[in-house]
């Protein structure tokens, strides 16, 4: 897999040109710009998801991929072959959309052998190849069965084996799980992926729910208002957010203001008795702005001191909300037999210096981003 940076995404140099590379993409509708000058280069293999917002570009994108959309400039390159004026037919790719879009006078065979009809793949391969799809995709019992007559979940599997019997080059996926309940789509999470790892086909999935593409990814493009955030790998994305719109977006995130001391290591970012080695770029500001996750913060005899004003019990996890002289911050704890302190409570907060995010302070975003 092609070393990258984990903000910009592009290739280190001396490593071999990716697999696709999207290079300026953008798309302009009149005065709005859709997408703005997105780059991205995907290694062979490699599952991708374009994260974000309903209208953030991540759509357009894929279907800029796909060659459904023309992009109005930049380019899209499979192995060095320029796409952009390929049509979607000759593209080689794979697609699931979120519809699903079965034919309904089709059994699951017979959708799934669509693709290998229009190429004219032999009777005989063709139909081994579609036994194969749906094994794949655990539906082999169910060759014979009508959509109507399947799940969401059966359904969504018939569109996969159908985009993967053609051998794509490239898998596309729009947003495919939105439709299933919530127990359903994680179960096909983890499908998914274990099917995307078993055959090893590059994949680029579309999604505005973090917790999919924290589950499937590889790494995660994270977009917003047409333009890329951020780009890396779930763990780095979640733990270290480039922008105030990564922490916002990709899960809960606690932000406060810390003021600046010197310590015996360097400059320190203070809060309360809490105290972390500061960022050399940033220790110059007087404050700066600290970030923490929920589940990243404890209770302990010393630190910030706090009073607990909320305490909700989740079954497997404690949701608390704790006001502290910085504000108020909320608190993940798991469920591990313990008994969180009680509304009313007085206590106090640590973390480590390792899960503080920082970056500079905007006295106009506050605490919250």
């Amino acid at each position: 897999m092609l070393a990258r940076s984990a903000s910009t995404g592009t290739a280190d140099a001396g490593n071999a040109p990716a697999f696709l590379a999207l290079d300026g993409l953008t798309k302009h509708y009149g005065s709005h710009t859709a997408v703005d000058a997105l780059s991205l280069d995907v290694a062979e293999g490699e599952f991708i998801s374009l994260l974000g917002p309903s209208g953030c570009g991540k759509t357009t994108t894929l279907q800029m991929i796909a060659g459904f959309i023309d992009p109005t400039g930049g380019a899209i390159r499979l192995e060095g072959r320029d796409l952009v004026r390929v049509k979607p037919a000759k593209r080689g790719l794979g697609i699931v959309f979120q519809s699903y879009a079965l034919f309904p006078h089709m059994t699951a065979a017979e959708n799934v052998a669509f693709g290998l009809d229009m190429q004219k793949v032999p009777k005989a391969e063709r139909a081994q190849r579609v036994r194969d799809a749906l094994v794949l995709v655990g539906l082999a019992a169910l060759a014979d069965r009508f959509p109507k007559r399947m799940s969401g979940g059966q359904q969504q599997r018939v569109a996969l084996a159908r985009a993967l019997v053609i051998r794509p080059r490239i898998l596309l996926l729009d947003e495919p799980l939105s439709n299933l309940d919530a127990k359903l789509r994680e179960e096909m999470q983890i499908e998914l992926r274990q099917i995307q790892r078993t055959i090893g086909t590059t994949t680029i999935l579309v999604t505005h729910d973090q917790h999919e593409a924290m589950a499937l990814s590889d790494r995660i493009v994270v977009m917003n208002a047409g333009r890329v955030e951020q780009i890396g790998r779930p763990q780095d994305v979640y733990e270290r957010p480039a922008t105030p719109f990564v922490a916002s977006f990709l899960g809960k995130t606690n932000v406060m203001e810390a003021r600046l001391e010197a310590g015996p290591a360097g400059v320190e970012a203070v809060v309360g008795d809490v105290r972390c080695p500061c960022p050399p770029h940033l220790a110059s500001d007087g404050r700066v702005a600290l970030s923490v996750r929920p589940e990243k913060i404890a209770f302990a005899d010393a630190g910030l001191p706090c009073v607990i004003v909320s305490r909700v019990f989740q079954g497997t996890y404690w949701l608390l909300v704790a006001q502290t002289p910085v504000g108020a911050l909320t608190i993940v704890r798991p469920n591990d037999g313990g008994t969180p302190p009680e509304e009313g409570a007085q206590a106090h907060l640590v973390w480590r210096p390792d899960d503080a995010a920082f970056r500079k302070w905007d006295a106009a975003a506050g605490a919250n981003p």
